[in-house]
């Protein structure tokens, strides 16, 4: 589930709307502020703005995708986000070519842990995963945004 267009990669610089981002993104702490900044200028147009409890969500599931793919997939291999009429599509690569369980069947129960996926789950719509041609895979998702009210 890869947009062919006006897709944004991440970094910890700041890049035009549909435009590739310098550099890459190193961890959760950074794709978050580049998710946010992404939604933020999208819905930052006058009289428009994007719903706080909606960035939140966003934040979250970002740092569920991006420690995931650092803990468990082989490290992380790339971050991408893009603002669509419905929210912030991102995509999470790693190095991993395994598909998480939890990818398959929604966990019941949560062992030690666990809670990541059915958070993205209830956050994300449109929830992908592929594997990449190059080895490894991406987890894709978009967060649905809404406008704040006026």
């Amino acid at each position: 589930m890869e947009p062919s267009d006006g897709i944004t990669t991440a970094s910890s610089g700041v890049a035009p709307l549909g435009a590739p981002a310098p550099g890459g993104v190193a961890g959760a702490a950074e794709a978050r502020a580049y998710a946010e900044t992404v939604a933020r200028a999208h819905w930052g147009q006058p009289g428009r703005a994007v719903r706080d409890e909606d960035v939140i969500d966003l934040l979250l599931v970002v740092s569920e995708l991006v420690t995931n793919a650092i803990r468990h997939g082989d490290g992380l291999a790339g971050f991408e986000a893009r603002p669509t009429p419905e929210g912030l599509w991102i995509a999470v690569h790693d190095n991993s070519p395994v598909v998480p369980r939890a990818a398959r069947a929604f966990p019941t129960t949560h062992p030690g842990g666990g809670y990541g996926w059915p958070l993205v789950a209830r956050l994300a719509r449109d929830i992908a995963v592929d594997l990449r041609d190059g080895g490894g895979k991406t987890i894709s998702v978009l967060v649905p945004l809404r406008h704040a009210a006026g």
